[in-house]
């Protein structure tokens, strides 16, 4: 089902007069023969409060950061907060597909074979890998970042309240810390490596697993594996390279096709080899040639955005 932006606002704006406290009768009047006056309202409503119930569910500070969403200086703020709190559940999430509540641009983004560096309002540093991108909210006591798709490295800087990472599968707390996030159709991966953070899947009820530095974590919407020390060369991405530690060919070329357009295939004969090494991400054509010298494959380039690594003869 679809709802107009002006209709999914006129919702939004009406949670949050309620949110300030009763309405008085007049109010009252008013968003009822609002409510009344379309089916199309009526749906709106239901879905924004549907995720007004999710946001209550959660951990009591984003709970009380969605509830203090009043004091938004702005509208298009207000709808930016409920949409990166609401990330966290599966209905809301599909808020931004199905435009219940309006498509607000990515704050961030880097394209495919680029990195980026933002320096953010409260002096924390945040580093987007390749095909990435978040919505930040920045306001009063609220530090909040919302991971839509890709990976980042995060620098936190203390302050009065913990800096949240909302992704897919659930809630990030940290202080002073540096820690990696990559975002996975159906998991997260978390590698800290100073300070430590916390970890609140979605619809786990009991408390956070904190991880420590140097440990790493994959987590669903339910819950986590065993934390275990970070991987050679994790986030490695930050400083431009590519770090293999026996690696499977065929997951060493799937990490690079990351960084490039097209298809880079991998044919089945030569996906077990293993390699090793340290390879500079801003050339992946030098990086395939290299490939050549150290392992017993040949690079065929049908075009060059149809790659495929086999056996050499």
């Amino acid at each position: 089902m679809n709802f107009s932006t002006q209709v999914a606002e006129q919702a939004v704006h009406w949670l949050l007069e309620m949110q300030q406290g009763p309405l008085n009768p007049r109010k009252l009047a008013a968003w009822q023969q609002w409510l009344d006056a379309h089916s199309e309202h009526q749906r709106a409503w239901e879905q924004i409060q549907r995720v007004n119930q999710r946001l209550r569910g959660m951990p009591s500070p984003l709970a009380h950061a969605a509830l203090n969403a009043p004091k938004s200086n702005s509208r298009r703020q207000a709808l930016k907060l409920l949409l990166i709190l609401g990330a966290g559940s599966a209905a809301a999430w599909g808020l931004r597909q199905q435009h219940i509540l309006p498509p607000l641009s990515a704050d961030y983004r880097s394209p495919i074979g680029q990195r980026r560096t933002f320096q953010l309002a409260d002096g924390s540093q945040l580093q987007l890998n390749t095909g990435s991108a978040v919505d930040v909210y920045f306001e009063g006591q609220q530090r909040l970042i919302r991971l839509l798709e890709g990976e980042i490295q995060l620098t936190a800087k203390t302050g009065n309240s913990p800096l949240r990472i909302v992704t897919a599968q659930g809630l990030l707390s940290a202080q002073a810390a540096r820690l990696n996030v990559r975002q996975f159709n159906d998991h997260t991966l978390l590698a800290v490596f100073d300070g430590h953070v916390d970890v609140m899947p979605n619809t786990y009820s009991g408390l956070p697993l904190s991880v420590d530095k140097a440990h790493q974590v994959n987590f669903t919407r339910k819950g986590w594996d065993t934390a275990r020390p970070t991987d050679a060369g994790s986030g490695a991405w930050a400083d431009g390279m590519l770090v293999a530690a026996h690696m499977r060919l065929e997951d060493f070329l799937a990490e690079l096709s990351r960084y490039r357009r097209g298809q880079l295939n991998c044919d089945p004969q030569v996906a077990n080899l293993l390699i090793s090494g340290s390879y500079p991400l801003d050339d992946s054509e030098r990086i395939l040639d290299l490939l050549q010298v150290s392992l017993p494959v040949k690079v065929r380039r049908f075009t060059r955005y149809w790659v495929t690594v086999e056996a050499r003869a």
